[in-house]
């Protein structure tokens, strides 16, 4: 049974939240089972308010957290006993251990990524993908999200070959389709990044490329996967958020407005929730960190059980799906180039 570490110390509400989204899969799904990293007494105190198969739950004690106020590589390096960096050792270390994600500092987790864990092979830039929710009530891949905001082409090929394996094997989506993020549909647009870049995605046959994409595709468009450079990226992500969050706000507010507006939501409430839903980026997870040699994922800063939990069960079906070795493959005939089963 494979194991799953979770950093119990990363983020705004540990080590409450990471503890329940954890025990939450742990409901959902019985094929693995998960370690926790971090202080034992608290773990053990979050752990007294839920009943669960205790043979399913580890606990290895760490003396340090890595916070947001830390630079950091340093912390990475200094902070050797942190739940962080003791999980990630585990991941590398461990035969059993599947993956291993955290809520804490993002830059703590690609610094302790890149120098515990290590990249694959042909692997020139790690990339995060989280899964933006998209009108079709599925999800869009969106990679890179912010781990490169200086990129070169061949860097957002490759973005491209990991995310069309990570929807391969997590997501089940056999030939998933890759736009590239820019500023228009038309083949010439972009600057000359986007513009090289178009061109070795178009000439990659190990991808389903399908040409440029705006961002409003990301949610509205026909696409399972944005290519972007880590700075337009994060600022599409952001967006993203923000939209949910106004709509949700906007919503709220009017229908609060008078008695006639709460009585218009009675006979919306369902549609009402089903939008609400759709615009919950939370309930897809986190993002992995594409082009490790293990399985890292990376939960927002503030994030609840509700996403801890689905981000637990993508670690399970990166590792069960070969992940790993999937990009190893995808990257090795890119390289030749040659297509999957030539």
């Amino acid at each position: 049974m494979v194991k799953i570490v979770v950093d119990a110390m990363g983020g705004d509400f540990a080590p409450a939240e990471p503890v329940k989204g954890a025990l939450e899969a742990l409901s959902a799904r019985e094929n693995f089972s998960v370690i926790f990293t971090g202080d034992e007494s608290l773990i053990a105190h979050e752990l007294e308010k839920y009943k669960y198969d205790a043979s399913r739950v580890e606990i290895v004690h760490c003396t340090e957290v890595i916070t947001n106020d830390d630079v950091p590589t340093q912390a990475v390096r200094a902070k050797r006993d942190s739940s962080l960096v003791v999980g990630l050792r585990l991941l590398k270390e461990r035969e059993d251990v599947g993956g291993f994600l955290s809520a804490g500092s993002t830059g703590a987790v690609l610094a302790g990524g890149i120098m515990h864990i290590g990249r694959i092979k042909g692997v020139l830039r790690p990339a995060l993908c989280p899964g933006i929710p998209n009108v079709r009530g599925e999800r869009t891949l969106l990679c890179d999200c912010g781990a490169n905001a200086e990129c070169k082409p061949q860097y957002l090929e490759q973005f491209g070959v990991m995310a069309t394996a990570y929807a391969r094997a997590a997501l089940g989506i056999e030939t998933p389709r890759v736009g590239l993020l820019t500023n228009g549909t038309e083949d010439h647009k972009g600057d000359p990044l986007h513009q090289e870049a178009f061109k070795l995605l178009s000439a990659n046959k190990n991808i389903n490329f399908v040409g440029n994409v705006e961002g409003r595709d990301i949610m509205y468009g026909d696409i399972d996967i944005a290519v972007a450079d880590g700075f337009s990226g994060n600022i599409a992500l952001k967006a993203v958020e923000g939209c949910g969050k106004t709509v949700a706000e906007v919503l709220n507010n009017e229908f609060r407005k008078n008695l006639g507006s709460k009585l218009a939501y009675v006979f919306a409430r369902k549609q009402l929730k089903s939008l609400k839903y759709m615009l919950d980026y939370a309930r897809l997870g986190g993002s992995v960190f594409l082009g490790l040699k293990q399985i890292v994922l990376k939960c927002h800063g503030n994030s609840k059980a509700k996403s801890i939990m689905p981000t637990v069960l993508q670690a399970v079906d990166a590792y069960e799906g070969k992940l790993v070795e999937s990009i190893s493959a995808m990257l090795a005939a890119t390289e030749t180039g040659e297509s999957e089963g030539e």
